[in-house]
């Protein structure tokens, strides 16, 4: 069964989403604060969090951000009563894969569950994409630029796995949001400016060269310098 872990100090709300997940076939785990969070991360190793963004002591964007220096890519649906655009690319751009503002149906907080889910349950059977010299492995999610092996969170794994999957093809911004966020973030697309450096970041650690190049007024486009 796919284990969720929900983050969140609001006890009633919690509930709600315990016997809501449960109902839908889910294990549940809970914590009520950011320490606790991380404790149950390392000692129970959940499928997905979902994660309040205000917190007692160590707040949700720590809680994103300490996770994913340490290399954890479990996906992470971020909750939060903010919903100025600034704390949404905030709350993305601290490593969270999707965020909802509450009050939010159940029904949408579930939909948003399954998308990131199967964003990380590739089908058994496909095959590595190679490009250049480097290579991503939708199945065991392994990615290798040349004999260097690097991690990436859920994000960053489905962002490169667009691009190689339409290599030397300029694609728009547009295109990109749509595909790989499954909406255009209502103009406040800077998100994926972030996560393209994010991704040049791991790709060129190494000195390689760049293989994502940007196409001024259009987009991205991956192919060879």
């Amino acid at each position: 069964m796919v284990h969720v872990l929900v983050v969140d100090d609001d006890t009633r709300l919690v509930e709600m989403l315990r016997r809501t997940l449960a109902y839908e076939g889910f294990t549940v785990s809970v914590a009520q604060s950011g320490d606790e969070a991380l404790r149950v991360v390392t000692e129970r190793r959940p499928d997905l969090v979902v994660l309040d963004w205000l917190l007692p002591g160590l707040d949700g964007l720590a809680v994103v951000q300490r996770l994913r220096a340490a290399g954890d890519g479990t996906p992470i649906l971020m909750l939060t009563a903010k919903d100025a655009v600034e704390d949404r690319v905030l709350g993305l751009d601290s490593g969270a894969d999707d965020y909802l503002v509450k009050p939010f149906a159940p029904a949408e907080l579930l939909a948003r569950i399954r998308a990131l889910l199967r964003r990380v349950e590739p089908a058994s059977d496909e095959k590595p994409l190679v490009f250049a010299d480097l290579m991503l492995d939708p199945v065991t999610r392994e990615t290798r630029r040349g004999e260097r092996t690097f991690r990436l969170s859920p994000r960053e794994f489905d962002l490169l796995y667009y691009f190689m999957r339409h290599p030397r093809r300029v694609l728009t911004r547009r295109q990109i949001l749509l595909a790989v966020w499954g909406h255009d973030f209502d103009g406040y697309d800077s998100v994926l400016d972030v996560y393209i450096g994010y991704l040049r970041q791991k790709l060129e650690a190494g000195g390689e060269p760049r293989l994502i190049q940007t196409v001024r007024g259009v987009g991205y486009v991956l192919r060879e310098p």
